[in-house]
């Protein structure tokens, strides 16, 4: 960028030093003091003055001589990378799993009370409902609310109980507090949970997390598939692994990126 069309208010102390960050690279991933000024276009005593800053930050290292990058400075990028939409990154894989099990496949958020599908991939027109991308379901009689609610404190598992009203949708729908205050922990410790014809009739629903690098749970997916046609032992001996494998390499490129 020239200095001509510079904003008035450009810090040029601040490109300078993401300039000495730059100047490392898998081919230059230790450097010295006049090596880097060389790189940067900064004289000797300005990278110093850089470099000390970014060593006491503790974005870089140095053992007299030679200068190196900490791991802290991963923390410039995954600011960028937690901000990314989980499901974009998701979308492809839940178009691969549903290519292997042959059924539909979602992601969704937990938004309020309700979960919002944010991806879907149907193979097959299996619900009565019309589901796409922006529709939304109570988080509690869903399978992929139900590993979203896994997640939250017990205070705010309380909070939610407390703004929503169990109904039922359909004939199987559990909608005891209790019970599915149980059914949310047990899919808190298994890290799965399956949901067995309480939305629509005829639906069978298997969710897991997907996680962020960090851990955290940033969205759920699912295998949805017909009751009559799958059976239970299919969805827990097939499927099951298929969906934590899936949720898991979205997690690696996720951490990849």
């Amino acid at each position: 960028m020239s200095s001509e069309s510079r904003s008035a208010e450009f810090v040029q102390s601040l490109e300078r030093g993401l300039a000495v960050i730059k100047s490392f690279s898998r081919e230059r991933p230790a450097l010295t003091l006049s090596e880097i000024a060389d790189l940067t276009g900064l004289t000797r005593a300005a990278a110093r003055r850089f470099l000390i800053t970014l060593r006491d930050l503790g974005y870089v290292g140095s053992d007299g001589r030679l200068f190196s990058l900490r791991p802290r400075v991963l923390e410039l990028g995954y600011s960028y990378l937690s901000s990314l939409p989980v499901w974009e990154v998701a979308k492809p894989h839940l178009e691969e799993l549903a290519d292997k099990v042959r059924e539909t496949t979602s992601a969704s958020v937990l938004d309020g009370t309700e979960i919002v599908f944010v991806a879907r991939v149907e193979t097959k027109r299996i619900m009565a409902l019309t589901l796409g991308v922006g529709s939304r379901l109570p988080a509690w009689a869903t399978a992929m609310g139900r590993v979203l609610l896994a997640e939250l404190s017990p205070a705010q598992l309380d909070d939610y109980f407390a703004k929503v009203r169990l109904e039922p949708l359909s004939a199987r729908t559990v909608t005891d507090e209790a019970d599915l205050r149980g059914i949310i922990e047990q899919a808190r410790i298994q890290g799965w949970t399956l949901v067995d014809q309480e939305v629509e009739e005829g639906v069978r629903s298997l969710a897991v997390p997907i996680r962020t690098p960090d851990g955290r749970a940033a969205a759920a997916l699912t295998v949805c598939s017909h009751a009559f046609r799958v059976s239970v032992e299919r969805v827990m001996d097939q499927f099951l692994p298929l969906v934590l494998d899936t949720s898991k390499r979205i997690t690696d490129e996720i951490a990849a990126r």
